[in-house]
């Protein structure tokens, strides 16, 4: 039992999985905070243009 436990204690196999999952999430955020801002800019000069064309 105790070097079962030993042994699970040094696995790392687990972790690395982890990382590679917080590092999408992380350029997941990135990607739509730059999406958002970009649409509201576009939105923005959409609105502006079609109030310029009526």
């Amino acid at each position: 039992m105790k070097t079962l436990f030993s042994r699970f204690l040094k696995d790392e196999s687990g972790a690395t999985a982890i990382e590679y999952g917080l590092i999408a999430a992380g350029i997941s955020v990135a990607i739509i905070t730059v999406v958002q801002t970009i649409g509201t800019s576009l939105f923005t000069k959409f609105t502006a243009v079609n109030a310029g064309l009526q």
